[in-house]
């Protein structure tokens, strides 16, 4: 018996237009399902592909609190600065990078309009780990 992977990520959100305009102009994700035309008694949802990940946006109550608690995904290096002039261009509130063991690859942290953490991080974990080695 194992995990074979994670199925999907849910955000619950207050405002599922700005977090499909959040995932799609400043991510680059498909949006392929909305659940507003259909008759069924559930709360506004709907699913997007980002890379090979399946996430969805439900409406609720979103995090009142920020956290560091967050979801990264993988970016090529020479991509992150695109990432990040769009998703100033959105009006995100991108964050400082973190203190970083040198080596350790580049991140970029933002919070989405619903205080759900994202971070953009262009290393692997065998990179990071070779790093950490190097550096006991």
């Amino acid at each position: 018996m194992k995990v074979d992977s994670v199925s999907h990520i849910t955000f619950v959100v207050n405002d599922i237009d700005r977090m499909t305009q959040f995932l799609c102009e400043g991510l680059g994700a498909k949006e392929i399902f909305d659940n507003k035309d259909i008759d069924i008694q559930a709360p506004r949802e709907k699913f997007f592909v980002l890379g090979d990940t399946w996430l969805a946006a439900i409406v609720g109550n979103s995090p009142v609190d920020r956290t560091y608690q967050h979801v990264a995904f993988k970016v090529s290096s020479s991509d992150l600065r695109q990432f990040e002039l769009r998703l100033r261009a959105l009006g995100v509130d991108i964050k400082p990078p973190r203190p970083r063991v040198e080596g350790e690859s580049e991140s970029l942290y933002f919070y989405d309009f619903d205080n759900h953490l994202f971070e953009l991080h262009t290393g692997t974990l065998n990179q990071r780990l070779q790093v950490y080695a190097d550096q006991g």
